[in-house]
C-alpha cells in the first residue's frame, strides 16, 4: 500500500526557517547543495516511527505538502486523472532519488507521488530548468 514517505514545508528563508525547528524540535537539518535552495531535514532516528521532509523556497506552495511512494509514477499520473484528480506536473527526475510529480485531489489539496529509482538522472532540459530554479 503507498504511504506518505516525505514532507515540504515552504518558505520565504529556509535557512531562517530551519533554524526555527532545529531549536523547537532538534532536528538535523542540512542543506542539500544542489542547484535549488533545498534543506533536508531529518526528524529522528531511523528505529523511531516518523518521516524526513524537507524545507523548500516558497513558490507556489500554500501549506505543507506530502509526498507518497507510488510503484510507477506514469500510472499514478493516470490514475489521478481516471478519478477525478489533476496531475499538476508531469514526472520529473530527481537524481539518486526517483520520479516525482504533483497532482491535486477533487477538493483542490496538493500532494506529490514519487517512484523511488537510485538511478534517476534530470534530462538536460531538467537539468538547465533546476540551474535556473525553474524546476
Amino acid at each position: 500500500m503507498p504511504r506518505v514517505i516525505h514532507f515540504e514545508i515552504p518558505s520565504g528563508d529556509p535557512e531562517q526557517l530551519a533554524e526555527f525547528y532545529r531549536r523547537l524540535f532538534g532536528w538535523k537539518i542540512t542543506n542539500w547543495g544542489g542547484p535549488v535552495e533545498y534543506w533536508l531535514v531529518a526528524t529522528g532516528p531511523e528505529s523511531e516511527p516518523g518521516i524526513h521532509g524537507a524545507i523548500a523556497r516558497r513558490d507556489v506552495r500554500e501549506g505543507t505538502r506530502n509526498t507518497v511512494s507510488v510503484a510507477s509514477a506514469d500510472e499514478t499520473l493516470k490514475r489521478v486523472v481516471e478519478i477525478g484528480g489533476k496531475a499538476l506536473s508531469p514526472k520529473m527526475a530527481v537524481p539518486g532519488v526517483g520520479y516525482n510529480a504533483l497532482c491535486q485531489d477533487p477538493e483542490g489539496n496538493i500532494f506529490g507521488i514519487m517512484e523511488l529509482d537510485p538511478t534517476a538522472k534530470w534530462t538536460p532540459d531538467e537539468e538547465r530548468l533546476a540551474r535556473r530554479g525553474q524546476l
